[in-house]
């Protein structure tokens, strides 16, 4: 079967989409299809990818207009009927063709306060925890960091406010480290002002996108939000901190 994709060639200064068409067998994926045109038709396309398994993240782009990774979208799974769009994901500087810059990501994460655990709970130097303390925050650490979640976020996307908002992805990472059971160090401040997490508005498009079925709004981002009015909002609760801080 023959199949035409319509990648998008080009850099920071500007590009067009580019059709190429090739044979495709049974079992294939978007990336297969991209290296066989890299291989056959393009030489010079640039692509990242690494495991092709879905577990680094690397090969992050968006197929028909929606984030994915290209090593786990199935060619089946698409419709062939008509072209398939390639294109690199939006919401980060373009490098070249599906390549994006996506330092940006680790720049945020190097702000974001540590792990502090809270000092043993026994002279040996072990902590004791309830293991349901421990399952709620384990979700969060299959996040892979592909980034798609930033990429749909239409505050990042649309609005490019890449300068007041952190993004689902470290809000994940925030609410990770927040609720685990050991953890002392307080982020909320941050979260409020520099994390800007009053600018999402729970559309859970992130959820949807995400390879690894991170429930990141309702378990993630939403908890954080209560967390947040908790402290800063409730007047009940800010009679009696201000009452217990006087006594």
């Amino acid at each position: 079967m023959t199949v035409t994709f319509q990648i998008w060639r080009g850099n920071a200064s500007g590009g067009k989409f580019e059709s190429y068409a090739i044979e495709i067998a049974e079992g294939m994926v978007v990336l297969d299809a991209v290296h066989q045109i890299q291989a056959e038709q393009a030489n010079d396309l640039a692509v990242r990818w690494n495991c092709k398994a879905g577990k680094c993240g690397s090969c992050s782009a968006e197929v028909n207009g929606i984030p994915k990774l290209m090593c786990m979208t199935r060619l089946s799974d698409l419709p062939l009927h008509k072209p398939v769009l390639l294109q690199p994901m939006k919401a980060f500087p373009l490098i070249r063709d599906l390549v994006t810059d996506v330092s940006w990501n680790f720049s945020v994460k190097k702000k974001i306060k540590k792990f502090k655990p809270r000092p043993p709970d026994a002279k040996d130097g072990t902590w004791r925890m309830f293991q349901q303390d421990i399952d709620r925050v384990q979700e969060f650490h299959k996040c892979i960091e592909c980034f798609l979640c930033q990429d749909v976020c239409h505050v990042l996307r649309e609005h490019q406010l890449h300068d007041a908002f952190i993004g689902p992805r470290f809000l994940v990472h925030v609410a990770a480290l927040e609720m685990h059971p050991l953890d002392m160090e307080d982020r909320l401040e941050e979260v409020k002002k520099a994390g800007g997490i009053g600018y999402c508005n729970i559309t859970k498009c992130c959820t949807t996108v995400c390879p690894e079925d991170i429930t990141i709004t309702d378990n993630a981002i939403i908890p954080l939000k209560e967390r947040v009015a908790d402290r800063f909002y409730d007047p009940v609760k800010k009679f009696f901190r201000f009452l217990f801080a006087n006594h």
